[in-house]
């Protein structure tokens, strides 16, 4: 089941109501999945970005990935909530993004989201369901430590570095200082490239 789907039914009152209009937390709740690439221009700070979703066109990637020759940064998220729901992609997949030569001098900043509903999971579901060779306890930083760290083994360049956040992509005040991060990250990255940094 859809984990958002709990807060909707928690909220149907309100939400069948004849006036309902969606607040901002029903917007976030809300979930499509992108099929197809899909290509969003803004700009922040003066500073214009470019950003390509390709989520859910695992099986395409190889007929994409050349697309993506020369960016800046590769965002990655994973949603570590669902590790006792769905198989994590397979290492080989991880591994090629990570190391693929049209990445190479891209930042890969991953996103570790849905903490929040990782947290309560850890309560009643072992990460060994996903990962059987874990040995540490069933505390979140722990088991948050594992997931990073086996994040961070599939790079093979030991000059690139992946920035590793934990993430609950609906607490917006987070997401934001998070994406503030980020976008610093990739102007100084891009000001070193042109040797301005």
């Amino acid at each position: 089941m859809n984990d958002t789907l709990k807060n909707f039914f928690d909220s149907i009152d309100r939400i069948t109501a004849l006036d309902y209009k969606p607040n901002e937390q029903d917007i976030l709740l809300t979930r499509t999945k992108t099929t197809g690439i899909v290509e969003v221009h803004f700009t922040i700070k003066n500073i214009p970005f470019r950003v390509f979703d390709v989520g859910g066109q695992r099986s395409e990637r190889k007929k994409w990935i050349h697309c993506f020759e020369d960016v800046s940064a590769v965002i990655y998220v994973a949603a570590i909530s669902e590790y006792a729901e769905v198989l994590f992609e397979d290492n080989t997949t991880n591994r090629m993004v990570c190391n693929s030569r049209w990445f190479f001098n891209a930042s890969i900043i991953l996103f570790l989201n849905k903490k929040d509903l990782f947290i309560e999971k850890l309560k009643s579901k072992s990460i060994r369901i996903a990962f059987p060779h874990y040995n540490g306890p069933q505390t979140y930083e722990d088991s948050i430590a594992f997931i990073t760290k086996s994040f961070e083994a599939l790079n093979t360049n030991p000059e690139k570095t992946i920035y590793v956040h934990q993430t609950c992509a609906t607490d917006t005040s987070q997401v934001q200082i998070i994406l503030d991060n980020v976008i610093v990250m990739v102007i100084e990255k891009n000001l070193k490239k042109v040797g301005m940094f």
